[in-house]
């Protein structure tokens, strides 16, 4: 939807963002959901833990392939595909994509076939990845777009709390009782949870269907974005040559891991150069903050991921927590803490998108990340997990308090802050031991909470009629999420170790901060200051 400086200070639309936000909360589920699916399939179809992992790498995959579908159909159509439907009807098709893919699990489940349950999830995510594509731009255009990362910042709250929530609910659909340790788990159990998620779904879709939501769609000429789709084409291509040469050669996952990176930053910027000289074909990729944005989108994502994917492994590794290493079975409540640690953060941000003011605002702000923690114990409490080794934490969380006030609610000095916060924390964990280390590492959720606001409200900032193909883009690189944290992996498998192998982790933040400038820089350049605006109260 095109965003022309007049729209600065529109109130937002509540009653639609209220419909809007539903959706946010069944990314978190789903996600959960996967999380029980996959010792739930190990067991069963008595797979290896890497063959388990693959319903991860098919759910994220999925967000990559879906949006490079959508670019390249708009360009071999001519027009495009999410302008020309709308936002309302794209969530829409969304969630009866996913509709489809959960039902197709209950046949592929009674196959007893790992594969089909793998292409099935896949389908689900491909209908969450348009469901994304529009929903996140949507969300921005529901007001004003200075405070677009606030609307933002309330459906990620809502995610979190349905991802808080998920583990619960799978759990007795899975197992007939909360925190049960019972292995009977039959293909009916699946069956049950996927009807119910698929009647979930298709209940959303006729929500919006017949909810009175604007369309969201933009009715400008379309233009031709070519050049911009084959760049994006070699980019796959590429990649999956390396993955092809990966399975072939023994040539080392690092060098392997690092071309991959070399391949999706140099696609990104060398079309951006071009653009730069002929802007015809490139459609959204000419704005350098779209570029900067799909890059901080890629390491967000990915360092986001790579904490937790590696931190249970560090966790049981002896000396690091205790000297013989931390139980599988006590595990669970420091993951759970690094999850919750997310919706602490998108929680306190979206207390923006009520309009409180005052000391109301001031007292909302101060007490509502320390509700969200109530509830994260709460769920560990649920769990049958001790809970009082977690209350020190909330002096993490008051640092965090004192960040949030000190970033005023702008997107590039909050992103600029968290950032550097955040690899403070990676550096302190890599060089300390026990829970110092820990709270340490756990930390980078809380700064990473309210990092893709953020970052995607400042992406699409002034893209116009390029906004739903920026979207789509932004999407894209999700892919970050299935390329850093195995690089963080080789990367601990050598000499460093895995403990020092959170460096990576501090590097990436490292390169948010520096992307966080680098946007602000772009943008001013364009006449557009969010944290301008909203210091000067529009």
């Amino acid at each position: 939807m095109k965003q022309p400086s007049n729209q600065a200070g529109i109130p937002t639309n509540y009653g639609a963002l209220g419909t809007l936000v539903m959706v946010f909360f069944f990314w978190g589920f789903i996600a959960a959901s996967n999380s029980m699916l996959i010792p739930f399939c190990k067991t069963h179809f008595q797979l290896t833990q890497f063959e388990s992992q693959l319903i991860g790498s098919s759910f994220y995959g999925a967000y990559f392939i879906g949006s490079l579908i959508i670019f390249v159909v708009s360009n071999l159509l001519g027009y495009d595909i999410i302008n020309r439907i709308g936002y309302k009807r794209g969530i829409v098709y969304g969630l009866l994509i996913s509709v489809v893919g959960a039902l197709l699990i209950i046949p592929s489940a009674n196959a007893e076939s790992f594969n089909a349950i793998l292409g099935s999830l896949f389908i689900v995510a491909l209908g969450f990845s348009l469901q994304q594509t529009c929903a996140q731009p949507f969300a921005i255009s529901l007001g004003d777009p200075a405070t677009g990362s606030h609307r933002l910042n309330l459906g990620g709250g809502v995610n979190s709390f349905g991802t808080t929530l998920g583990p619960i609910i799978v759990s007795f659909f899975l197992f007939g009782s909360v925190g049960s340790a019972a292995t009977d788990v039959t293909v009916k159990n699946i069956n049950s949870l996927y009807m119910i998620v698929a009647a979930v779904f298709a209940a959303v879709a006729l929500i919006f269907q017949f909810s009175k939501l604007p369309e969201g769609r933009n009715d400008e000429p379309f233009e031709s974005t070519r050049k911009a789709s084959a760049s994006l084409l070699i980019m796959t291509g590429l990649i999956l040559a390396i993955i092809i040469v990966g399975m072939l050669t023994s040539i080392s996952k690092l060098y392997l891991l690092l071309a991959t990176l070399v391949v999706v930053i140099g696609i990104l910027f060398y079309g951006n150069r071009e653009a730069a000289v002929n802007e015809v074909g490139w459609g959204a990729m000419k704005y350098p903050q779209l570029i900067y944005g799909m890059l901080g989108i890629f390491v967000y994502v990915g360092v986001e991921v790579t904490i937790d994917n590696n931190f249970g492994a560090l966790l049981k590794q002896p000396g690091y927590f205790n000297a013989e290493g931390l139980d599988e079975s006590k595990i669970s409540q420091y993951i759970s803490l690094y999850w919750g640690s997310l919706m602490i953060g998108r929680w306190t941000g979206a207390i923006s998108v009520f309009n409180l003011k005052g000391t109301m605002k001031t007292i909302a702000t101060a007490v509502i990340p320390f509700v969200a923690f109530g509830v994260i114990l709460l769920v560990n409490y649920l769990y049958g997990n001790p809970i009082d080794n977690l209350l020190p934490y909330s002096i993490v969380i008051a640092i965090a308090v004192a960040a949030f006030f000190f970033g005023q609610e702008k997107p590039v000095k909050t992103l600029l802050v968290l950032s550097i916060l955040a690899a403070a924390g990676m550096i302190i964990g890599s060089f300390t031991t026990g829970i110092v280390s820990v709270f340490a590492f756990v930390a980078g959720g809380l700064c990473c909470s309210i990092m893709w606001p953020c970052i995607f409200s400042l992406s699409i900032a002034g893209l116009g009629k390029y906004t739903s193909e920026g979207s789509a883009l932004l999407i894209m690189m999700i892919l970050g999420g299935a390329i850093i944290p195995p690089l963080q992996g080789v990367v601990g498998d050598g000499a460093i170790g895995l403990h020092r192998s959170y460096l990576v982790a501090a590097l990436c933040f490292g390169i948010l901060a520096w992307l966080a400038i680098k946007l602000r820089s772009v943008l001013r350049q364009q006449g557009i200051d969010f944290d301008k605006q909203i210091e000067g109260g529009h």
